[in-house]
């Protein structure tokens, strides 16, 4: 038996002088060099007791140690639980004790506190700078390590859903769904070893971590490899660079620099956003300054990507694109699929969608078929050219004296408004329709918008009961650290608005 995961991703190239991460400060780390990081950090593992399936968690600073500990852990066959570092102590103690997690790797300066609430747990540590206990323990390993025999069912990741809805889940990954994916996006995006990606995300969500990262390392490229994003940092390497993923945020920062023109990406080849809906007005607006259309694409933690817009041809601003192939998508209501351009829950079934949660029989059973199906919670509607639109999440749907309103349209509407930035809408209690949509407002820098031009626009372009109950103006929108929307913290911030 061999082991996929470490077969694609690294065993090619493990001999390989060309360059992997291009790093801050112009240190470049090779593949050769990055396998045998890989590979001490992996006998570190080992020396430690841990053995295949066990779980590692990961709450550190993103570096090419960090990069690292997820490439030692497929090697010696253990299970990568990567953690962001916001988490508080609590959080983080549900996360460690629910996966059974046999090892914790932690910044230095949490050692202490952590090592208090996770009872048994080893408790190593890396630093942003690579240092920390797991670095000395590293540091005097071998540098090559036999691989550990893993089989492409056997799990390979646990990643933690945001649980804004009740207790995080811990979505179970296996290997033929990290492979699955990465060679699909490798092929579909045309990704070579001749590419030289800009890495600006974090390395704990699968964006950055299973997106990312694992198309660059299937196909030998390199990575300009960047902390968090940073306008400046990003502007110095596009010219170095040909391609590029990002959120939409990264998006709208780029356009609102003027540095940020047709010459400077004129190197580039691809930009693709995703893990936040990419307004329309951004998609003609970032053509328009630089030639390129963003290739949006759809995924979550528990399947990695779903759609994508296509390489070659139509990339159609407002839609995630296509089914990926392999990946078949259905648009169902009331457990039927409906016609084309209706809006209902969306379901996706692959080789790329996760094995279930972990330790919750229930909620698995709740949300994945027998036949393999993947209710995702995700509204949206698919045309009759196979392009699906994401409306919102079925937790968002406004049921308003009876009546569906889906925040999306109505949002569109707003954003399309004069002296309006981006929009949201929310459902609030009302006494007599059960609940209103509300909608927040974000200006255009300098400008305040018109309330009663907004309004206008509403009644000639939607049904009454569609229309907001009150509109507010807000200096910014809750994000979370992928730059989605928190729509329940808004719930909360307005929740006495219509009292």
């Amino acid at each position: 038996m061999t082991n996929p995961l470490h077969d694609l991703l690294f065993a090619a190239r493990a001999g390989s002088a060309a360059p992997f991460l291009h790093l801050p400060g112009g240190r470049t780390l090779s593949h050769a060099d990055f396998d045998r990081l890989s590979a001490r950090i992996a006998h570190a593992f080992v020396a430690q007791g841990l053995a295949p399936g066990d779980r590692v968690a990961m709450q550190v600073a993103k570096s090419p140690e960090a990069l690292a500990v997820v490439g030692a852990c497929a090697r010696a066959g253990l299970v990568i639980l990567p953690l962001n570092p916001a988490y508080t102590p609590a959080e983080t103690e549900y996360f460690v004790t629910d996966s059974g997690a046999r090892l914790f790797v932690c910044d230095p300066g949490d050692a202490e506190a952590m090592a208090q609430v996770l009872d048994g747990v080893q408790v190593m540590t890396l630093s942003a700078d690579g240092q920390g206990t797991l670095a000395q323990a590293a540091a005097d390993a071998p540098d090559t390590f036999v691989t550990v025999p893993r089989d492409g069912g056997d799990l390979a990741a646990l990643l933690y859903t945001s649980g804004t809805t009740g207790r995080s889940k811990g979505a179970m990954l296996s290997q033929d769904n990290l492979i699955s994916n990465a060679q699909t996006l490798a092929r579909e995006w045309r990704f070579t070893e001749r590419d030289v990606l800009i890495h600006a995300l974090p390395i704990f969500h699968t964006h950055g971590l299973f997106v990312a990262t694992n198309v660059v390392l299937a196909t030998g490229g390199a990575m300009i490899f960047l902390p968090k994003f940073d306008l400046d940092a990003i502007v110095a390497a596009l010219p170095r660079a040909t391609a590029m993923m990002g959120v939409p945020t990264f998006y709208t920062r780029l356009l609102d620099d003027g540095r940020f023109d047709r010459t400077l990406a004129g190197h580039m080849r691809l930009f693709v956003s995703g893990s936040a809906p990419l307004l329309a007005e951004t998609h003609r607006a970032f053509e328009a300054r630089t030639g390129h259309r963003i290739l949006e694409r759809y995924g979550m933690t528990e399947t990695n990507m779903n759609t994508s817009n296509p390489y070659d041809g139509d990339r159609r601003a407002g839609t995630v694109g296509l089914p990926l192939p392999g990946v078949e998508l259905r648009i169902v209501e009331g457990g039927a699929p409906v016609a084309p351009g209706r809006t209902g829950t969306i379901e996706v079934r692959g080789p790329n969608v996760f094995q279930g949660y972990w330790n919750m029989p229930e909620k698995t059973a709740d949300e994945l078929s027998p036949d393999g199906w993947f209710a995702t919670g995700d509204l949206g509607t698919q045309d009759a050219d196979g392009y699906v639109t994401i409306v919102g999440r079925a937790k968002d749907l406004i049921i308003s004296g009876g009546y569906n309103v889906y925040p999306k349209e109505v949002e569109e509407v707003l954003d399309d408004c004069p002296g309006v930035l981006e929009s949201a809408v929310v459902g609030l209690p009302h006494a007599d329709l059960g609940e209103v949509p509300v909608a927040i407002l974000v200006a255009q820098p300098g400008t305040s918008p018109d309330l009663a031009a907004v309004e206008e626009r509403l009644r000639a372009a939607l049904a009454r009961y569609k229309h907001p109950a009150r509109i507010v103006v807000a200096d910014e929108l809750p994000r979370n650290t992928m730059g989605k929307v928190q729509k329940a913290a808004l719930r909360r911030t307005y929740a006495d608005l219509l009292a």
